[in-house]
């Protein structure tokens, strides 16, 4: 089956005794066992439930994984791929990488003693020269968070196969295109994880985390890690999460073809300095970007020419939304520098070009002329 297609059958007829077209919410705790020493599958909500398997072996399908795991948010899958590893390991990580992943990684995993750096991983002399004998992991963003940059995947996971010894695990956060765009695993990527709050669900209507991994006996450690955490996704919001992926391809394809449109327009306007894209032709990587996805997805950012201007843009837009998040069906603007990644250090932050006139924005998919002209006036 094409995409579009997988998408559309995701969680259809799960419940093979009613027949029901949309899988079921299984509110419930837990269940009954038929007698001593057997079970229906289903013991206990934490350990799993229909509704969340439903959504997990979805999203396995997609991302062309062994299996998935859901989580009750992001960074609650991103902090459960981090148990995976152990005090005195080290991992390197896209440097405009999301805060709250930089926050995680700088304030709590540092005192059970795991490392990090943090490197631009569109430069693969970086990321050579930041291998450790105690490497144990390579965490991308591509495109990152803001910036757009791209990481190419399978040249790094070539650079950590180099080094099998180790075991490095290459993992990539794929929620800026997710499976539609780009899927890690078919170019070598170990694991994928995805904010599952943005372009899976889709509407802003629900927290959640996914991972997918490829390989069985690593899937049986995440697995592990889920049940006994027990940071899972609640059936509820699972079966929220199903019904917005079913709606994956068709919203994709409008994010992307707004963003370009807008994209290309910011980029003529006077008082844009830098707009950060990467389906424009003189993006930094874009050869790459087309080498290992399918488009460019609906992540855009743009940098004004005076301080001042972000305060003025956030306080007039009507169409787009002034808040945080991205992956909805509306357009949302953010400013990074103190929403986002306020948690990075102001020095980085500007180093990184993360600054007072960066501004984010998730293109949505309402009509491109209403959206341009909510912008002109802003900007006015």
């Amino acid at each position: 089956m094409k995409f579009a297609t997988k998408v559309v059958q995701a969680g259809l007829v799960t419940d093979k005794t009613t027949g029901a077209i949309s899988t079921p919410i299984y509110q419930t705790a837990t269940f009954r066992h038929p007698e001593l020493g057997r079970s229906t599958g289903f013991d206990y909500s934490r350990t799993q439930n229909p509704t969340r398997k439903a959504v997990e072996e979805a999203v396995a399908a997609l991302e062309e994984g062994h299996a998935g795991f859901a989580f009750g948010s992001g960074m609650a899958a991103i902090t459960s791929l981090l148990m995976l590893y152990r005090p005195g390991d080290h991992i390197i990580i896209t440097e405009d990488c999301y805060g709250g992943t930089y926050r995680i990684l700088d304030k709590l995993f540092n005192q059970f003693g795991l490392t990090a750096t943090f490197v631009d991983t569109g430069d693969l002399d970086q990321v050579q020269q930041a291998l450790q004998p105690a490497t144990k992991a390579i965490l991308l963003e591509t495109p990152t968070n803001p910036l757009m940059k791209i990481a190419d995947i399978k040249a790094i996971v070539a650079l950590a196969r180099k080094n099998s010894e180790n075991s490095i695990h290459v993992i990539v956060d794929n929620t800026f295109l997710s499976p539609y765009l780009q899927r890690p695993l078919t170019l070598g990527a170990d694991i994928v994880v995805h904010s599952g709050s943005k372009y899976l669900s889709g509407h802003n209507d629900v927290v959640c985390g996914l991972v997918v991994a490829k390989d069985a006996a690593l899937c049986e450690k995440i697995g592990f890690i889920q049940n006994a955490a027990g940071a899972i996704l609640g059936p509820q919001d699972s079966w929220l999460l199903l019904r917005g992926l079913k709606t994956l391809a068709i919203r994709l394809r409008q994010h992307e073809e707004n963003a370009l449109i807008v994209a290309k327009w910011l980029a003529a306007h006077p008082s844009v300095t830098k707009v950060y894209y990467p389906g424009l032709p003189d993006h930094p990587g874009k050869e790459i970007q087309d080498a290992q996805a399918t488009g460019y997805g609906g992540m855009l950012s743009f940098v004004v020419d005076h301080p001042r201007l972000p305060a003025q843009i956030l306080r007039k837009v009507k169409v787009l939304q002034f808040a945080e998040s991205l992956g909805g069906v509306e357009s949302l603007i953010t400013f990074p520098a103190i929403q986002t990644h306020a948690d990075i250090p102001a020095d980085i932050r500007q180093r990184l070009g993360i600054s007072d006139c960066l501004l984010r924005l998730s293109v949505g998919i309402e009509d491109v002329e209403d959206i341009i002209a909510d912008l002109a006036q802003a900007l006015d």
